[in-house]
């Protein structure tokens, strides 16, 4: 049977991959690990192959939905505690990144960045905020589960985009020109890709040095090359080199996690998303839980009312308090989300009154739906010598690591935020959605589900919708934002839709470079 695909991804180069993959005769799932891998290429600063993520997957069968967790996990299993490295031991400067602190000492490698991005960030990067990456590894799983071409077809169009060269996104140069000096300029590697020769952020082409032979090594020897062999020791040796935690025992030790999703519904649909340890899509589900049919009427003039707006206030504040205080911290993660969607179930939001990335969406004919986000943080700033590869900060992102900097044990995974979500209609039809947007994650994606379903708007409508969004929920800072006109701090929503007679629809959202792809093949 010749399967058509749509999908949404954050730029043409990776829809393209898609497609490609798809003309090929990929399904949902293969479509869309091909366009991600291409994401992790040229994205930089928002992803990059030492990343963490989700894939959440409706099979076309109508049986539950699954999530493959391929988040990041605390390494250290290699480094003496040294209790901590002195206060000043970095200087407040990139130069104690090449030894100036004992190699793999906890509470070392690291120094923060003040940055004005996002409304003013401190951003901790350095060698010792790299966390061991999974994104790979639950993309490989995805596809041994439910893809249908060889892996290596699936990688092929990320070696020719790394091979041929880029140029920056709108995404990519708007948070670069926030910190392309402070993160992305202390490495020389890092430095010379992303500058010109007078220090400014580069107009050209983009290449990599050594990325598509990193990719080729992924190709030919599986998403494990990320963590075993060649590649993965020689990632995990600069680590450890320039003072951070990150060894091979931590990298071979890790493995994805697949977990039924999480399941909520809304009128006819019911929704799966992203389960505990995650925080994510257990405030996905809570927001959805308390919709309360809002908007209450169709949007035929493409705006809520000033009612469902406060009712949407109402639910984010809630909900994200909620996180703040109860989920954040919480000694069992997955027991505290239970009692809190138990509470929810019983007193509505009553119960809870008294808190960067990459995404792509990808649905078939046959009824797969398969969303995926992905996330570096906002990267080290450290490219591992050898390999072309970006490593990740989420050591260092403090909404992840409530217990502060290296405060969990080795193999421990870390919060997230994300929440790539599918659902499935009563009458067969299928969803795949998700957004980027650190915090913005969850109200993104429950704001266009919430025009999709209640408010009658048609897919590529519920996306480009004004949003609204609680920044600080809970917190005496707490500012409510909304939109009014498209800015990409509201998210990068990305969905696709396969209807009960096989029609395929596909929304990108026009707050980033996001591209759709219709592949209609016929037997």
């Amino acid at each position: 049977m010749t399967t058509s695909v749509a999908i949404a991804a954050p730029s043409a180069a990776a829809a393209d991959a898609g497609e490609q993959v798809a003309r090929a005769g990929g399904n949902a799932v293969d479509a869309a690990v091909a366009a991600v891998l291409v994401t992790m290429v040229n994205e930089v600063g928002l992803v990059s192959l030492s990343s963490g993520g989700f894939v959440t997957v409706q099979p076309g069968d109508g049986s539950a939905p699954v999530t493959v967790d391929g988040w990041m996990d605390m390494p250290g299993r290699e480094a003496p505690d040294l209790g901590g490295a002195p206060d000043g031991a970095f200087g407040g400067a990139p130069h104690g990144a090449f030894g100036g602190a004992p190699h793999g000492a906890f509470g070392g490698g690291t120094w923060d960045v003040d940055t004005t991005y996002g409304g003013g960030v401190t951003i901790t990067v350095g060698p010792g905020s790299v966390a061991a990456h999974g994104s790979v590894a639950a993309l490989g799983e995805a596809h041994a589960r439910w893809g249908v071409l060889p892996w290596a077809e699936l990688v092929q169009p990320a070696i020719d985009v790394a091979r041929s060269g880029f140029r920056l996104s709108a995404a990519s140069r708007y948070y670069l020109e926030y910190v392309h000096e402070s993160i992305f300029g202390w490495d020389p590697t890092s430095r010379s890709i992303v500058h010109d020769d007078g220090g400014e952020i580069t107009t050209e082409a983009v290449v990599v040095p050594d990325l598509a032979a990193t990719l080729e090594i992924i190709a030919a020897h599986g998403p494990r090359a990320m963590h075993e062999g060649d590649l993965a020791r020689a990632i995990s040796a600069d680590v450890l080199a320039r003072g951070g935690l990150l060894g091979a025992a931590d990298l071979a030790a890790y493995q994805p996690v697949v977990r039924p999703s999480l399941a909520s519904r809304l009128g006819e649909w019911t929704f799966g998303t992203n389960p505990p340890p995650a925080v994510g899509g257990v405030c996905v589900a809570a927001m959805l839980a308390l919709l309360d049919g809002h908007p209450r009427a169709p949007l035929t003039d493409l705006r809520w009312s000033d009612a469902d707006v406060d009712h949407m206030v109402r639910v984010q504040r809630a909900v994200l308090a909620a996180r703040l205080d109860r989920l954040e911290g919480a000694a069992d993660l997955a027991a505290e989300a239970a009692v809190l969607l138990g509470q929810i179930d019983a007193g509505g939001i009553a119960a809870l009154e008294s808190g960067s990335t990459a995404h792509v969406s990808a649905t078939d004919s046959a009824g797969l739906a398969c969303a995926v986000t992905v996330s570096s943080g906002y990267s080290s700033g450290m490219v591992a010598a050898g390999t072309g590869v970006w490593l990740n900060n989420c050591l260092g992102e403090q909404e992840l690591n409530p217990r502060g900097l290296h405060g969990l044990p080795p193999g421990t995974r870390l919060l997230s935020n994300m929440a790539p979500t599918v659902g499935r209609h009563t009458d067969g039809t299928t969803l795949a959605i998700g957004s980027p947007g650190a915090d913005r994650i969850t109200t993104a994606v429950v704001q266009a589900i919430a025009g999709l379903v209640n408010g009658g708007l048609g897919l590529q409508a519920a996306v480009n919708h004004p949003r609204v969004h609680v920044h600080r929920a809970g917190r005496p800072n707490e500012e409510v934002k909304v939109e009014t006109e498209p800015s990409m701090y509201f998210g990068g929503v990305a969905a696709t839709l396969r209807r009960p007679d096989g029609h395929l629809v596909a929304a990108a959202d026009p707050r980033r470079d996001g591209a759709v792809r219709l592949v209609h093949l016929h037997p």
